[in-house]
């Protein structure tokens, strides 16, 4: 199985266009593509509006469900529209991952390129390729992005081009060690981004 993982530092910086593109790109690889969301932070991650991604049953450390294209404007249904063949909708609670590993796996068994939407999976499930989409001008960073910020085989500006940055534990250094791409909308994505991810692939 192959992998790649998309994360970012914020909410709207360009991860779901930019997973969307690579999936459109590549459509013969045949993507399956998982979204994860982690509720309890207050916002969803679908709408920006107080959370609404708790699992529909309380006792239940996650929930996994199967995009099916209706409400076209999420991101899950954007990764759909893009090609890929069967697209993952995982939501725990905020720091409870791990609790839906085992069915995740279970699920993805036998697929040959999976793409993520998170940070947090590079914890659990080391992809071929990790790229972190940063928005410089946001100064609120998810902790995750921060805590591995390490890991990314490329980081993708899709903001202005400011080094200087002021996260709290980010190490500023890390963007002048590793591949840059700067990106801009509507697809976050650049030619030569798409041949690094494709290199990686490989």
């Amino acid at each position: 199985m192959k992998t790649v993982a998309i994360g970012g530092n914020s909410r709207s910086v360009g991860k779901t266009s930019l997973a969307a593109r690579i999936i459109s790109a590549t459509q013969h690889l045949g993507w399956t593509a998982v979204k994860i969301t982690q509720f309890g932070h207050g916002i969803c991650s679908r709408n920006g509006e107080p959370c609404g991604c708790a699992t529909s049953d309380p006792l239940c450390p996650y929930e996994i469900t199967i995009e099916d294209g209706t409400i076209p404007s999420t991101d899950t249904a954007r990764m759909l529209a893009a090609g890929a063949r069967e697209v993952l909708w995982v939501r725990t609670a905020l720091g409870n991952l791990e609790s839906a590993l085992a069915e995740m796996r279970q699920r993805l068994a036998g697929r040959e390129h999976v793409l993520f939407e998170s940070n947090s999976i590079v914890e659990h499930w080391r992809p071929n390729v990790y790229l972190s989409v940063l928005d410089c001008s946001l100064r609120d960073c998810k902790a995750s992005a921060l805590r591995l910020a390490g890991f990314a085989d490329a980081f993708v500006l899709s903001g202005p081009d400011d080094r200087t940055l002021s996260w709290k534990d980010f190490d500023a250094d890390w963007i002048d060690r590793k591949p840059v791409f700067s990106v801009t909308p509507p697809d976050y994505c650049t030619p030569e981004l798409l041949d690094f991810a494709r290199e990686r692939l490989q």
